[in-house]
């Protein structure tokens, strides 16, 4: 963005002004691509990394249950097949209810403690 062909100490404020206001919308549009290009570089970098993520999680689970399946059966030969696979049900079970209710009293921190609703409440009250 040049100026006018003249000198420029005789360029009227608006005429600076103007171009102020174009410099400005300039620097504006090249700040906001160069935050777009960003964006879009670490949103291809998620993207992979979400699928290696998944990717790992499916294999451990397969492993998990191949690991289950070989208790249920080397555990078959003593007590049957179906008694071990109730054995094993109720173990992963109770291991499972007690991961979930850990997991749920640890979300209701969320909400605050008793004294974080009591000063909020008090806050609220006050004049």
């Amino acid at each position: 963005m040049e100026g006018p062909a003249g000198d420029p100490r005789e360029e009227s404020i608006g005429d600076l002004v103007n171009r102020l206001v174009d410099d400005a919308r300039a620097y504006a549009k090249a700040e906001v691509e160069v935050v777009r290009q960003i964006a879009r570089h670490r949103a291809g970098k998620a993207k992979t990394g979400l699928i290696l993520l998944v990717a790992g999680a499916v294999l451990l689970v397969s492993s998990l249950t191949a690991l289950l399946l070989g208790l249920v059966l080397g555990l078959a030969i003593w007590i049957g097949p179906v008694a071990s696979g109730l054995v094993i049900a109720a173990l992963l079970a109770g291991g499972g209810y007690l991961l979930v209710r850990s997991g749920l009293s640890g979300l209701r921190a969320l909400g605050g403690d008793d004294e974080e609703r009591a000063a909020l409440k008090r806050g609220e009250n006050a004049p």
